[in-house]
């Protein structure tokens, strides 16, 4: 193991978790998953996103997914294991990614020799993952990693954003910030999910976002007009820099050198994959 520069590892965490991600905004899963019976994209997601833990309850998805409420969870969990098996979902969902990547990124980056390049390190990287008290990294580290480079690099990525993201769901739960509290707070940093986004996603209404918003008044992390205060920009720094801690294992497995050459490869087809429509524009801000 060997010290990394400052927020290295978040750095490298910021272009590989999109790889991951990009693939729910697909319709390419949603394709896929229509064709195995759930033709809906909450349940899609659910379904996707919750495989790796088998056919589990609406509880265990709340609890793992943290910001989703849990009546729009349970509307959705179990039903759709009555419609397609967890083994079936998941090989959509490899159908699914392949397809996206390729449309996304093309068959010459696809081949690109740095592609397999930024497999292996990210892959080496998981081998410095835990999997006590990380449910959602567990489940999918159990998974095998697929052979083709592109897919391997989205797998390495999977495992290190749910790897992370457990974690970072414990530093929330330290702070003291429910579901909505995190969401309210994190868009209003400029870097979360845009509060439209958010309750068309997430299942909150538009008064339970104003009652964060009144909480985290009294608590003096936001003002008047839903900006952060001086210690609501603290708290923010304090979780992130928390979550970084407790995410500090693989990246210190590839030393600086590795998360430096790692960062440079992934954020080369995260550039290509952005510039080809991965994401909806406006999904990301305070509007």
């Amino acid at each position: 193991m060997t010290s990394l520069p400052e927020r290295a590892g978040r750095r490298c965490h910021n272009v590989l978790n999109p790889l991951h991600s990009m693939h729910y905004f697909s319709p390419d899963l949603g394709r896929e998953l229509a064709a195995v019976g759930i033709d809906d994209d909450r349940g899609a997601y659910f379904a996707a996103r919750a495989a790796a833990m088998g056919a589990v309850g609406p509880g265990t998805v709340t609890a793992t997914f943290y910001n989703f409420s849990h009546e729009l969870v349970s509307g959705h969990v179990p039903g759709v294991w009555r419609s397609a098996s967890p083994e079936t979902v998941l090989a959509a969902r490899v159908r699914a990614v392949d397809t996206t990547l390729r449309r996304l990124l093309g068959e010459e980056l696809i081949a690109a020799k740095e592609t397999a390049e930024a497999a292996e390190l990210a892959l080496r990287a998981t081998e410095a993952c835990v999997r006590t008290a990380r449910p959602l990294y567990a489940a999918h580290a159990d998974l095998p990693v697929p052979e083709e480079p592109h897919l391997a690099l989205w797998h390495a990525a999977t495992l290190l954003r749910e790897h992370r993201g457990d974690g970072h769901l414990a530093v929330l739960l330290g702070a003291e910030l429910d579901p909505v509290e995190a969401l309210v707070s994190h868009t209003a940093t400029g870097k979360g999910m845009a509060p439209r986004w958010a309750l068309a996603t997430r299942g909150w209404t538009r008064a339970d976002w104003e009652a964060a918003v009144a909480r985290l008044r009294g608590r003096g992390l936001l003002d008047a007009e839903g900006e952060l205060t001086e210690a609501g920009v603290a708290l923010r720094a304090t979780i992130e820099a928390d979550t970084d801690r407790l995410d500090r294992a693989p990246y210190e497995q590839l030393g600086a050198a590795g998360v430096e050459r790692l960062t440079e490869l992934a954020k080369v087809v995260l550039t290509t994959a952005l510039a080809n429509g991965a994401f909806p524009e406006g999904m990301i801000g305070k509007d």
